[in-house]
């Protein structure tokens, strides 16, 4: 294949209406058959990129933050130095860096501790469904997967749980900047220069800082033991952290605690309806969602396409050789339903003994700290949606977010009955 077809057959992944009818399956398949590394072209005044689509190809370049760096940021924004030097936060960043930034946190996201919130989580679950549910008909992302997540996020934080729809809010203008109905300045237009300093030029990050500023203040003044009062104690190499490393891990901790989750049980929903008989077997065998079904349900629906390295010196992803300095997309949907490491990929198949999951990442330093409570969050609703529901369809199209990062649902009109 030339490269000119090669190009235009990736080209769509760098225009983010490809994606606004979810993930382009199709060209996925074709493009890990074809060029499971393939230049991908995008207008000016950005470089291109590399799109890695084949699940081996995407754990290696994973694996080797060396060589496939985080330190120019994720996303595809082509950033100049002085840029990186305000918006970088901990995932921007590679060991040693990488690693003593997330030690201030991660504590707080292993197992032992993060079980200590069941209780309180299958609480909130329950309430939030028997509310929405009694409605019979309403928006699933408004009356549910928007509300967990945040609902838990506002406890880890101390905040009032009236603070939520701030919190919200301020995620959906982040995330959105692609998106005309959420962003302040839409990406790639001459308005959002001048937020070019800010994480994902938008203004929302200027009320985030605003916002955790307040309460690490508060929280010097009077430690908690929260997750803000953990950050403003902290110390790496004997020093507290800076401000600007405070803002920006502070929005990280604000938009990542709620927003990939909140997509994650948006999308099992969505499987749930387009897959009814997988709401079956969950109903008569509920004990499957303690188990690899979760994966499963995971792998099928992720709640980000890709993530972004950049290449420190020429090298190889599986048979195509790439060159320092470019830019390296590895696309998550795309790994988990390759066929050379999952059989019957395109299948949904709630019985599969084990998941060779990339949705949280796999393998290497970036792999998702608050995994392990996205995933208590995600069984808990899903229990308590399997348990109560009957039967569920959409009462209206889904409404999706125009994006080529998040794999965002905006709207998930339904109409349900119970059990």
């Amino acid at each position: 294949m030339s490269t000119s077809i090669t190009e235009a057959l990736a080209a769509p992944l760098a225009d983010p209406d490809t994606f606004i009818d979810g993930p382009p399956y199709e060209l996925f398949a074709q493009l890990r058959d074809v060029e499971p590394v393939a230049w991908t072209p995008e207008p000016e005044p950005h470089s291109g990129f590399w799109s890695v689509t084949r699940h081996a190809d995407i754990v290696a370049v994973s694996r080797d933050w060396a060589t496939f760096s985080s330190a120019r940021g994720v996303s595809l924004e082509d950033l100049d130095d002085d840029q990186l030097e305000h918006r970088t936060s901990l995932i921007d960043t590679d060991p040693p860096a990488h690693t003593a930034l997330r030690k201030v946190l991660s504590g707080e996201f292993l197992p032992k501790v993060i079980n200590g919130y069941e209780t309180f989580l299958r609480g909130i679950v329950a309430k939030t469904m028997d509310s929405a549910l009694a409605l019979g008909t309403f928006d699933f992302v408004e009356q549910v997967s928007s509300e967990i997540p945040v609902r838990v996020l506002a406890r880890m934080l101390s905040v009032p749980d009236t603070d939520r729809e701030k919190l919200t809010s301020w995620g959906d203008r982040l995330v959105g900047t692609s998106d005309p109905e959420f962003a302040d300045a839409l990406a790639g237009s001459a308005a959002s220069d001048q937020y070019r300093l800010l994480p994902f030029r938008s203004p929302a990050a200027l009320e985030v800082f605003e916002y955790g500023r307040e309460l690490q203040s508060q929280r010097r003044a009077n430690p908690t033991g929260d997750l803000v009062s953990k950050m403003v104690e902290a110390e790496i190499d004997g020093e507290k952290l800076a401000q600007r490393d405070l803002d920006n891990y502070f929005l990280l901790l604000a938009l990542a605690g709620q927003e990939t989750t909140r997509q994650a049980i948006s999308h099992a929903m969505e499987t749930l309806i387009e897959n009814p008989a997988v709401l079956t077997r969950f109903q008569e065998q509920p004990e499957l969602l303690s188990g690899a079904a979760l994966d499963e349900m995971l792998r099928w629906g992720p709640p980000v396409y890709h993530m972004r390295r950049t290449a420190t010196a020429d090298a190889m992803i599986g048979d195509s050789k790439v060159k320092q300095g470019d830019k390296i997309a590895i696309w998550y949907p795309a790994g988990n339903r390759d066929e050379r490491a999952i059989e019957r990929a395109s299948v949904l198949d709630v019985d599969r003994s084990s998941v060779d999951l990339l949705t949280f990442g796999k393998g290497g330093p970036h792999f998702c700290m608050g995994s392990f409570l996205a995933k208590m969050e995600y069984r808990v609703t899903l229990e308590e949606l399997v348990a109560r529901l009957d039967s569920a369809v959409y009462d209206a199209p889904i409404e999706r977010l125009r994006s080529n990062f998040v794999n965002g649902i905006k709207r998930l009109p339904v109409r349900v009955t119970t059990r």
